[in-house]
């Protein structure tokens, strides 16, 4: 057995690329630790900080254990445009293409599951 305290395990952040950057203040920045694997996917911790950001997806499921804030999909590659508001114990299922807009206002701890790259993906 192994067990780790997600919400209270120290995560080393970066700043994010400029080109995820909404605007410029406040500077944004996220954190992850990888903490295992499960028959071919990787279970990890990500956060992110206050503030707002883009993303281009990877196949994903995650649980917010902490903060608040919006995710946005946009209209492209083919995805509806579509809003989710996260709170803590929001699950959520992100697809691999969909560009997004984060808009964090308390800073936001998940615990995502992510398949490798030889798992397929599965809806």
């Amino acid at each position: 057995m192994r067990h780790i305290n997600a919400q209270q395990i120290e995560l080393s952040h970066e700043t994010i690329e400029p080109t995820q950057r909404v605007t410029e203040k406040p500077i944004v920045t996220t954190g992850h630790l990888e903490i295992g694997e499960l028959k071919g996917c990787s279970v990890g911790i990500w956060e992110m900080s206050s503030g707002n950001m883009t993303d281009v997806e990877e196949d994903e499921y995650f649980v917010v254990l902490s903060g608040r804030g919006t995710v946005q999909v946009l209209a492209e590659n083919g995805f509806t445009e579509q809003t989710q508001r996260l709170t803590v114990g929001s699950v959520v299922r992100l697809v691999a293409g969909m560009h997004t807009v984060w808009k964090v206002e308390e800073p936001l701890r998940k615990i995502y599951i992510t398949p490798s790259d030889e798992t397929p993906a599965r809806t």
